[in-house]
């Protein structure tokens, strides 16, 4: 045989020997995450997600007050502590009264405002109930009566947020008075001050009263006017001695009625007082003040707008100055002052 043949043979049947090998599976590598997740630990509870609802601002709503409206107020009653009521020494009592807005403004911001008198622990202001126009509110101030007897008697304003007093018919003032104790000179008596008599018509009641005047105030108080005009670039008033006669006449009826106010205890206007000393005027008006000497009279009606307007009213050509202090009175010095033009 060929030796060639003999050698194609032998690897032909080399080639046809099989060797069966035991297959090994790969190893899952370390770390793969498979589809499904694992189970939760036992008792395990998922947090539920809460959705906080969006806030709507509560809705406000803007107040528009007329610039051009008018304040004005009526006096209803008094509700608590009538004039006179007797209270003990040092006691706590609450005044109320009762008032109707009758101008055009809204009260919002509106206060009560301790004026002049007897202060009697009573705070130099209080808020008022927010009242529209035609309603009626009750206004209130606590306060302790003196230790001492005798009368006693504080005034008030109303007024808005502005600092301005709200008229109270042709007043601006309200009160409250009040007797401790005893009373010691609750009513107007003579005293031994050597002052003229009250003009007759003019004594509260009919009686007479002994008061003091005091020309020097008189001139110091025509002074400060005029030089307020003069700041002002206004002209001064020259005296009228009919002005004199009924603002004179006016400030003694204040001190021996303990009151005060435009209306004479007879009932008449400050107009009719004028009219009455025989002035016709063209052009008329009236202040006054309670409670302190000419200065004091003039800081008052300087910082007051009513006021202030009086004395710096160019209608005015003429004025009287009236003064009475009376010792038993609730103020001591009661001033008056009338202006005119004929």
């Amino acid at each position: 045989m060929n030796k060639k043949v003999l050698l194609v043979f032998a690897l032909f049947l080399s080639a046809c020997i099989s060797v069966e090998m035991e297959s090994t599976p790969a190893p899952t590598q370390a770390g793969f995450v498979t589809a499904t997740l694992p189970p939760t630990k036992t008792g395990y509870v998922p947090p539920t997600i809460t959705v906080t609802p969006a806030i709507t601002p509560t809705p406000t709503f803007a107040v528009t007050i007329d610039p051009n409206c008018k304040d004005s107020a009526v006096l209803v009653r008094d509700v608590t502590i009538q004039d006179g009521t007797r209270v003990n020494p040092g006691e706590t009592f609450t005044k109320t009264w009762e008032f109707i807005n009758n101008g055009t403004c809204p009260w919002y911001g509106y206060a009560l405002k301790f004026a002049a008198g007897d202060q009697m622990n009573a705070p130099l202001s209080a808020p008022i109930t927010d009242t529209l126009p035609k309603e009626s509110v009750q206004v209130s101030v606590e306060l302790t009566a003196p230790t001492a007897n005798g009368s006693y008697t504080g005034y008030f304003t109303l007024n808005n947020p502005n600092g301005k007093d709200v008229p109270i018919g042709i007043e601006k003032t309200f009160w409250v008075k009040i007797t401790v104790g005893s009373g010691g000179g609750t009513s107007p008596q003579p005293t031994s001050s050597g002052g003229a008599n009250t003009p007759s018509g003019s004594t509260g009641g009919g009686g007479n009263c002994s008061y003091t005047q005091n020309a020097g105030y008189v001139n110091q108080i025509a002074a400060l006017i005029n030089q307020e005009r003069a700041n002002a670039g206004l002209p001064a008033l020259t005296i009228n001695s009919l002005l004199t006669n009924a603002a004179q006449a006016h400030a003694a009826d204040m001190a021996c009625s303990g009151r005060i106010s435009h209306t004479g205890s007879d009932g008449s206007s400050a107009y009719a007082r004028i009219l009455a000393s025989g002035y016709s005027p063209s052009y008329a008006e009236e202040i006054i003040y309670g409670g302190g000497g000419p200065q004091a009279a003039m800081t008052w009606w300087m910082n007051d707008q009513i006021h202030r307007n009086a004395i710096l009213n160019a209608k005015s050509t003429e004025m009287g100055v009236g003064y009475a202090y009376y010792s038993n009175g609730s103020y001591g010095d009661f001033i008056v002052v009338d202006f005119g033009s004929p």
